[in-house]
């Protein structure tokens, strides 16, 4: 079962808009209103506790403005409960990381990234509206820590936490292993070592951008809420 969302999550948002009865009075339809946006709120709680085996958190919106409860409602009035499941995605991702990280220095564990379509965010923080999320780690040697070159993590970090993540969050959005370049962090400054240049002329050759891309290629984890 999917969990209960429209077409992408910005988080998960659920609209509610009703036909009332003329002949009501204003306030009768105003509380026809909340009690119908109550339960709607509830039939949404009821398909994300058995989607996800619980209940995200919510904020509620009215006529575009939050609110604390669906107090004054007019008959007019607009009702959007907005689901926090992407906060709720980045954060158990971030969480994973760093529990499956080495600890020798922490230094490794310190330095996951995140991204909102390239523009770095504090994951700790409600993630912004993008396109596509990716968490990267800005270490030189996080490649050989993916390739179990550390006795504390001897199957990796990131392709293992992207699978728990998909198996969990999978039907809410597109979660995925890969390969990113970011010439910043340490990474970057790597990279840019005669060291590190004589490797990519060695190994990888060619172009000195398709060389520093190669240098800086580091494993990561994507979200695609619309995919």
């Amino acid at each position: 079962m999917a969990a209960r969302t429209s077409v992408r999550v910005d988080p998960v948002a659920r609209d509610i808009a009703l036909m009332l009865d003329d002949t009501l009075s204003p306030n009768a339809q105003a509380a026809l209103l909340a009690e119908a946006a109550r339960e709607a709120l509830g039939e949404a709680q009821d398909t994300n506790q058995q989607a996800l085996g619980y209940v995200p958190e919510h904020e509620t919106f009215v006529d575009g403005q939050q609110r604390q409860d669906l107090a004054n409602l007019t008959p007019r009035s607009t009702v959007l409960f907005e689901f926090k499941l992407l906060t709720d995605i980045v954060g158990w991702i971030d969480e994973q990381l760093i529990i499956h990280s080495p600890v020798r220095t922490e230094r490794y564990a310190r330095s996951h990234v995140w991204f909102a379509d390239d523009v770095e965010f504090d994951a700790s923080r409600m993630p912004p509206a993008a396109e596509q999320y990716v968490v990267l780690n800005a270490q030189p040697y996080a490649r050989k820590i993916e390739r179990g070159q550390s006795s504390q993590a001897p199957d990796g970090v990131y392709e293992g936490v992207a699978t728990l993540a998909k198996r969990r969050f999978g039907n809410v959005a597109y979660v995925g292993f890969s390969y990113r370049s970011f010439p910043g962090g340490a990474i970057g400054k790597w990279a840019q070592t005669a060291s590190a240049e004589k490797l990519s002329r060695n190994v990888r050759g060619g172009r000195v951008g398709a060389r520093q891309d190669w240098l800086t290629r580091q494993p990561a984890i994507l979200i695609d809420p619309g995919r």
